[in-house]
């Protein structure tokens, strides 16, 4: 089974990110703009948490906030589960299942490099069994 790394190497390393004092409405519109369901929230170089859609539906939209006047900072998941580029990919499905979490972020040596979500696993795993099928089939058929 294969590391956090290689989905990580196969990703374009585009990691997008709010500050701690953003809005809500102001990470809303960045995660539209880039078609992601979580931001990093880093303050200066550290990161302190993560901000996804269901931080979103169950501390804005559900407690009666104002997306425009709420900052990250109030509703960010703090400390979220991160994994290592040595974590394996089966570990990772495994804790994002037990933890019904979506997204990981990966951190190496205590700085994050990047994020991996539920949608990266799932597709690595595919092309992981594709490769597979199709190594016995020539096996198989000796060609």
């Amino acid at each position: 089974m294969g590391k956090v790394r290689n989905i990580l190497q196969s990703k374009n390393n585009s990691t997008f990110s709010v500050n701690p004092d953003s809005t809500v409405f102001e990470a809303l519109e960045l995660m539209v703009e880039k078609n992601v369901g979580a931001l990093l929230v880093m303050e200066q170089e550290n990161f302190i948490g993560i901000f996804t859609e269901r931080d979103y539906a169950r501390k804005v939209i559900l407690k009666g906030k104002a997306s425009k006047e709420t900052p990250i900072r109030e509703i960010m998941t703090e400390d979220p589960i991160t994994v290592s580029p040595d974590n394996s990919i089966e570990d990772c499905m495994r804790l994002m299942t037990n933890k019904f979490i979506r997204h990981l972020p990966v951190v190496d040596n205590g700085k994050l490099i990047g994020i991996i979500s539920i949608g990266d696993v799932v597709k690595f795993i595919i092309e992981e069994q594709r490769f597979i099928i199709e190594n016995l089939e020539h096996y198989i058929t000796g060609t």
